[in-house]
């Protein structure tokens, strides 16, 4: 009974994923590993341990630094096995976890810090909406305003799409470094869109933060559908607005390296074109000014 109660029990374990947070953690008289490679080792088998007994295992990003100010802010001992389960079992609500579904851990290290990045995407750009406050002409929230319009523009976008696999990415130029959105969407066996909520909300948010502080990005679609060739096209987001780019800056822009600046041959099977009428912005805000 206790055997099969066990595998109803979901765990979450806190990975370090490079050698320099594992060289951090050695600093521990309790942190039993002194190689790395054998520590991944470790790892790895303790997964598929669990996932052979049936057990579900999400793995979550273990960072030293934030660890040892958990323990400073907890007033626990670092150096201790328990405190480091109290960490970990934070991060399981918190932190970006991925589940375990018996992948190599080359592919999940990799995904794990891919949804780090995300979630830390979100919270900045969150944070930076947040501080924006009400408009000094109209007394609306100006990160509020934002959002709404910029739900209605993601919204308009791909209702205008054609139906299929549709790939979208959205830059926003801020300081210190640009901020990056991806969002996934597919056609359900029903017609309707498919994607993420959590990639959605992020996308919207980044798209949001540009409009509210006017700051230069873009935004590229591409789509996919059976039997014909791949669309793409895009946006230039400038001041606030919303521009279209033509089928020559679409092209440019995917056949020209970004290292060196020079040409590049262009894709088969891809139509760079411009994008299709998105009508009027018709926002819910009055906040344009």
């Amino acid at each position: 009974m206790l055997r099969a109660l066990r595998r109803e029990v979901a765990g979450t374990i806190g990975l370090l994923a490079d050698e320099h947070d594992f060289r951090a953690m050695r600093h521990y008289r309790t942190f039993a590993f002194t190689d790395f490679t054998t520590y991944l080792k470790a790892f790895e088998d303790l997964l598929s341990s669990r996932a052979s007994q049936g057990m579900r295992t999400a793995v979550a990003l273990f960072d030293p630094q934030e660890y040892a100010d958990f323990c400073t802010d907890t007033g626990l001992d670092p150096d201790s096995p328990s405190s480091r389960a109290s960490f970990t079992a934070q991060l399981a609500t918190t932190g970006p976890t991925i589940p375990y579904d018996g992948q190599p851990l080359a592919d999940l290290i990799p995904a794990l810090a891919d949804e780090a990045v995300r979630q830390a995407t979100w919270e900045y750009a969150t944070a930076l909406l947040a501080r924006l406050g009400a408009c000094a002409s109209c007394g609306e929230d100006i990160g509020r305003a934002a959002f709404a319009r910029a739900s209605g523009l993601l919204a308009r976008i791909l209702d205008t799409t054609r139906p299929g696999e549709r790939h979208l990415v959205c830059s926003v130029s801020t300081a210190p470094e640009t901020l990056v959105a991806v969002l996934h969407a597919d056609t359900g066996p029903d017609g309707t869109c498919q994607l993420d909520e959590s990639e959605a909300l992020e996308f919207t948010t980044v798209l949001a933060l540009g409009l509210a502080t006017r700051s230069p990005g873009g935004l590229v679609m591409r789509s996919s559908a059976p039997s014909s060739p791949d669309r793409v096209y895009g946006w230039r987001l400038r001041t606030g607005e919303f521009d279209p780019l033509t089928a020559g800056e679409v092209f440019d822009a995917y056949c020209t390296d970004t290292d060196t600046g020079d040409l590049v041959s262009p894709e088969s099977d891809v139509d760079y074109c411009v994008p299709p009428d998105l009508g009027p912005d018709a926002t819910p805000s009055a906040h344009r000014h």
